[in-house]
């Protein structure tokens, strides 16, 4: 009887030109951490400043090659090369600008994703922010880690990390500062009192507080909260539950979800669908497992009419 080859783990390094993938690689492989005497296969989707050296890709059996478009990209060229080295590990180092998702199709059934890892060059994020923020904001939807190299004091690490948690909150989050020490210190002053006796979210920072009350259930769990949002029923939820929240674009016009908390409240079937409405609730946490964890769930003291928000969306930047 025949039987298939095991799975090998595949890792994906994505990133933007210069943003750090082949540093990450190359200090991994100098820590020690490919020295086991197993094949690697590292397959490149572009051609940076920095390279690896020929003596440290062999001291660690790694064998290398090329896809220079993407284009190129194809099922039948990973099998060959699948078959030439029988590697025991690989690592692909993406193209940016590529579609990531069409490489990890073309790849053969028993290379299986063990770990995706995006880095980000400080530096630059801002304008690629600016300038092509869906393409930017790619890079996280999948990643189990987001590196931020080259992160100085000037730079703001709230922000940074509200962007990739936008977007994946299932991602750690690393920053590296220019002298490649690792500072994850992200500390920022939220736009509203998380030491009041209600914490006032005003309408612009709902996106804020959003994604703070997810990262941080302990230290929001047993407070009080009112803020304005719309009102939403989800089909599979309790007669006495309903979901206050807003709209929140994440990378484009295109790509807007509702966001919110599941409440408690004895008039829910009163409540309009839709209808714009001011929260004061305690919140607490129920077991989630999008969040492999506790998460926010509110009991609402008090659910009034409100005006609409001046803005239809909110953001996280």
């Amino acid at each position: 009887m025949a039987f298939g080859r095991k799975q090998i783990p595949m890792y994906i390094f994505s990133g933007f030109l210069e943003s750090g993938k082949t540093t990450f690689i190359r200090e991994t492989m100098e820590e020690g951490q490919f020295e086991d005497g197993r094949t690697t296969l590292l397959i490149l989707c572009e051609e940076g400043e920095e390279e690896i050296e020929e003596a440290l890709l062999k001291r660690n059996r790694f064998v290398v090659e090329k896809i220079e478009d993407e284009e190129d990209v194809n099922a039948e060229l990973l099998k060959q090369w699948d078959k030439k080295y029988k590697p025991h590990r690989i690592i692909i180092e993406c193209n940016g600008m590529w579609d990531a998702q069409e490489l990890i199709e073309a790849t053969p059934e028993n290379w299986d994703l063990a770990e995706w890892i995006a880095t980000v060059d400080s530096i630059t994020f801002d304008s690629y922010l600016a300038n092509m923020k869906q393409m930017m904001t790619n890079q996280f939807i999948n990643a189990d880690l987001v590196v931020f190299n080259r992160c100085g004091e000037e730079h703001d690490r709230a922000m940074f990390k509200r962007m990739v948690r936008a977007v994946n909150r299932r991602a750690q989050v690393l920053f590296e500062t220019p002298e490649g020490e690792v500072d994850n210190d992200a500390h920022e002053e939220p736009p509203y009192d998380i030491n009041a006796d209600v914490i006032e979210v005003n309408e612009e920072d709902f996106g804020i507080f959003y994604l703070d009350a997810l990262d941080n259930v302990d230290i929001f769990k047993g407070k009080k909260v009112t803020f304005i949002g719309q009102v939403y029923k989800p089909k599979k939820a309790r007669p006495d539950v309903f979901v206050p929240g807003r709209f929140a674009m994440t990378c484009c016009a295109d790509d807007v979800a509702f966001v919110g908390f599941p409440c408690k409240y004895p008039g829910t079937p009163d409540l309009k669908e839709k209808s714009w409405v001011r929260v004061t609730a305690k919140i607490g946490s129920a077991p989630s497992r999008e969040m492999n964890g506790e998460a926010p769930v509110l009991f609402a003291e008090k659910v009034e009419s409100a005006e609409p928000a001046k803005d239809d969306l909110v953001y996280f930047n």
